[in-house]
């Protein structure tokens, strides 16, 4: 089911030749998703030997059981690669028909070269052009309207989005408030171009009133992975992000919804930013979801991935067929800044 055209084409770009004639119109849609989840599961019990917890209280708290923790040969590149690598194989292009890596990534601790680039060469698509993208949590919605934008005037063909991330780098382990929430991972989807619309307006954002809610402050000191030299330390106050989130998220995704030319009725599924269970069922209360609509869990066994969970809760429901291809999915992502991006796509 693809979204109506005349709520989604409005006479941009799209529908004029450079030269300045008329030309059809064409969309970019998600045509293969890919995953990585790192090799080490951890269960609450072991989160418990670190941190003044229970595992029926982090299970009640979030809605997590367990998760992935990167190993110090799974690094940024070599998980976002891999996802890539079967994004790509999945929507059956080669490699070198890639036109655009965007990597979206929150913790990228060395800034050059960029990630986007690693990754690219990695996943075959070398001389594409690559770039960086931090949203936060919000970063994968943030690259999907790019590529969209990017396929729909002309500028790339194929453009590969990757959310790679190793929130344990940044975490210090004894932090109760945090230390049990976050994962590692990386998802990966190719965008192609369409003569339907497979991807809805964005509607998006950024309230700089909370920018202390989520941080990096001080270092973390020890020598974690091998690394040298002390990281930053991630610290987040849980009950304000919480609070704004069910406050103002609510509007955004019925906002999307709306600008897709839809109804709630319409989707088959429900992808939010993975970052903590109650969050979702909130949201999924207020929307007054229909039951038929997939509504993502996967943080009950992968955690919050931050940029990574939307494209590996997208990458479960299809697997596990939850969801099916060429439903409609709305996706919402909010984070760090406090960013946030919601719109309606067309399942692969």
């Amino acid at each position: 089911m693809s979204i109506p055209v005349q709520l989604l084409f409005r006479g941009e770009l799209s529908g004029v030749l450079r030269s300045g004639g008329p030309a059809r119109p064409r969309f970019g849609r998600i045509i293969g998703v890919g995953d990585y989840r790192p090799r080490r599961e951890v269960d609450n019990r072991e989160l418990c030997r670190t941190i003044d917890s229970t595992e029926e209280w982090i299970e009640t708290r979030s809605g997590i059981r367990r998760r992935r923790f990167a190993d110090a040969e799974e690094t940024l590149p070599v998980m976002g690669a891999a996802a890539a690598a079967k994004a790509i194989a999945a929507a059956g292009v080669d490699p070198q028909d890639i036109g655009l890596v965007i990597a979206a990534s929150t913790t990228n601790l060395v800034s050059l070269p960029p990630l986007a680039v690693e990754i690219a060469t990695r996943a075959g698509a070398v001389g594409a052009a690559a770039v960086d993208l931090n949203a936060a949590c919000a970063g994968f919605c943030y690259a999907i309207e790019t590529a969209a934008t990017m396929i729909r005037v002309g500028t790339a063909d194929h453009v590969l989005v990757v959310g790679a991330e190793r929130l344990t780098d940044l975490v210090d382990p004894t932090d109760r408030q945090i230390a049990f929430l976050l994962a590692d991972g990386a998802g990966a989807v190719v965008l192609g171009p369409s003569a339907q619309p497979g991807v809805g307006p964005v509607v998006w954002g950024a309230d700089g009133r909370q920018l202390d809610a989520v941080v990096m402050t001080g270092s973390w000191g020890d020598r974690r992975r091998d690394r040298a030299a002390p990281v930053p330390v991630m610290r987040m106050d849980g009950r304000r992000v919480f609070r704004w989130v069910v406050d103002e998220m609510v509007a955004v995704a019925r906002a999307a919804v709306a600008a897709a030319g839809i109804t709630l009725d319409d989707l088959s599924a429900f992808i939010p930013h993975q970052a903590n269970m109650r969050i979702t069922d909130v949201l999924v209360s207020e929307l007054e979801l229909p039951d038929h609509v997939a509504v993502a869990d996967d943080i009950a066994t992968a955690g919050n991935t931050s940029s990574a969970s939307i494209p590996l809760a997208m990458e479960r429901l299809l697997t596990t067929g939850r969801a099916e291809s060429g439903g409609l999915a709305l996706l919402i992502g909010f984070g760090a800044g406090l960013t946030f991006a919601a719109q309606v796509v067309e399942l692969p």
